[in-house]
């Protein structure tokens, strides 16, 4: 799965959730449920050529994100891209350093839930697309209250 689509996904679920360690964790499991479902992939020797766009437009879409997103519900949304792109750290990992960041069972773990197909590109974009018209419209109304999905136990009754 395209980077993109995971920080677009962390972000969405993060404005759902009003802590950050919850949003870091549903972000995490976002990922390897996105990972799960049938997505474009290439072979390790053409990652480069889809990992620097894609890793540009992800930056910059978290720094649109962040502009966007209402101080008070930043750092949740925050923790949920991260938790959401933190597992594909093993590709950089493995790119530049020749080893993964994480432990065997973790990365074996991931590289067995993936189903990639270079052919499934319009597939990828098109599901880009549809997290981004619905990120879009939940930052339009993150101003007020949001029915939040995930809470966090405050102590007070």
């Amino acid at each position: 799965m395209l980077i993109t689509n995971h920080v677009l996904a962390g972000a969405a679920l993060g404005l759902l959730v009003d802590h950050p360690g919850t949003a870091l964790a549903v972000g995490l499991a976002s990922h390897f449920a996105l990972d799960a479902v049938p997505h474009f992939g290439v072979p390790r020797e053409h990652l480069m050529r889809v990992a620097v766009p894609d890793g540009l437009v992800g930056l910059a879409t978290i720094a649109v994100i962040a502009r966007h997103t209402p101080a008070h519900r930043r750092l949740p949304v925050l923790a949920g891209i991260l938790g959401s792109c933190l597992p594909d750290l093993d590709k950089p990992g493995r790119q530049f350093f020749d080893r993964s960041p994480f432990p065997d069972w973790f990365d074996r773990f991931h590289g067995g839930i993936q189903h990639e197909s270079a052919r499934r590109l319009p597939l990828e974009v098109g599901a880009g697309l549809a997290l981004g018209v619905l990120l879009r419209r939940s930052l339009q109304r993150a101003d007020g209250p949001l029915p939040r999905v995930f809470t966090w136990p405050t102590g007070s009754s």
